[in-house]
């Protein structure tokens, strides 16, 4: 029973050793709502952006995630927003949606402010056939597969002008255990398990902190380029950082980087047409400590945009 607690408690937090119990973006300076739902406030029309994304392909279960969001301003001070993801790991797998809420206003004639909360849910399952375990009769492994339940919460905050944006997310704000092993499970089966033990066996959601920020320059008017940089922290896991830079022709082409401080890179590549329709992929480089074991990582992206013909774009 302590090996099965112990192969939970991985599966929960071993992601944490990369700030990733939450699914990993590499275009994030596209999809940024995923990251941080304030940024709804920042646009005049809704858009719709799918991201799906197949991690270390070559490694059998390797992490494969899918995320649709919906955002955009409603009014003047008004933006909503809602989110769907699938993350699949191994015999692990989370589903869920939220909505948000955001209110923004103006702190001077060239800096604006927005506040979000988004309220939503997460099922957690862990799948039990097909686990390859020591002991074939641990009590665990008897029944059905393990499902939890449980709401959660995201709060932000963004502070944005003509052409950059800055601000911060908390995600799983209510860091709700989700009760993988219950209490009577633990007391009949494994009575020499700790208080701690107890805890982190349940499967708890740890909040995390993102910052998100990017800064947009006109070099003419057909060439820009976007930096941009992204922060992941939770409990004593190292800082994960991601620095990424896309630069654009004509509004319609963009190509870029991104670096992450693990030592994996990522080529990004996209097209917009007729400022409505945009495609994107990237190819994750992996680091050293992985590239005997996988190939690479690929994530591809399509968006809409619905822009009302009196509407305009605060930033694009």
């Amino acid at each position: 029973m302590k090996k099965i607690s112990i192969l939970i408690i991985s599966i929960c937090f071993g992601g944490m050793l990369k700030a990733q119990q939450l699914p990993q973006i590499t275009q994030f300076m596209i999809n940024n709502y995923a990251v941080n739902p304030a940024v709804a406030g920042m646009y005049d029309y809704y858009q719709v952006k799918t991201t799906i994304r197949n991690q270390w392909v070559g490694i059998t279960d390797a992490p494969r995630t899918t995320v649709l969001s919906i955002y955009g301003r409603k009014s003047k001070n008004v933006g909503l927003g809602g989110l769907v993801f699938n993350d699949q790991a191994g015999p692990t797998s989370r589903i869920g949606g939220s909505a948000s809420y955001t209110y923004s206003f103006a702190m001077t004639r060239a800096v604006k402010m927005s506040f979000a909360l988004s309220g939503g849910f997460t099922q957690f399952k862990i799948t039990k056939q097909g686990l390859n375990i020591e002991d074939k009769g641990d009590p665990y492994m008897q029944g059905g597969d393990v499902v939890r339940s449980a709401p959660d919460a995201t709060f932000g905050f963004n502070m944005y002008g003509d052409k950059w944006y800055f601000g911060a997310a908390i995600p799983q704000l209510l860091s709700t255990n989700l009760n993988l092993i219950d209490d009577d499970f633990v007391r009949i089966y494994n009575t020499n398990i700790s208080t701690s033990d107890d805890v982190e066996s349940k499967g708890k959601l740890a909040q995390h902190m993102y910052v998100l920020g990017a800064y947009k320059h006109d070099f003419n008017p057909f060439w820009s380029i976007e930096p941009s940089l992204l922060l992941k922290t939770v409990g004593a896991a190292p800082l994960q950082v991601d620095f990424g830079m896309k630069t654009t022709y004509n509004d319609k082409l963009w190509f870029g980087m991104d670096y992450r401080n693990n030592g994996e890179m990522a080529a990004l590549l996209g097209y917009s047409i007729q400022e409505r329709f945009m495609i994107g992929y990237s190819y994750d480089v992996l680091n050293s400590d992985m590239s005997g074991y996988g190939s690479a990582s690929h994530e591809f992206m399509i968006g809409i945009r619905f822009v009302a013909a009196n509407e305009s774009e605060i930033m694009k």
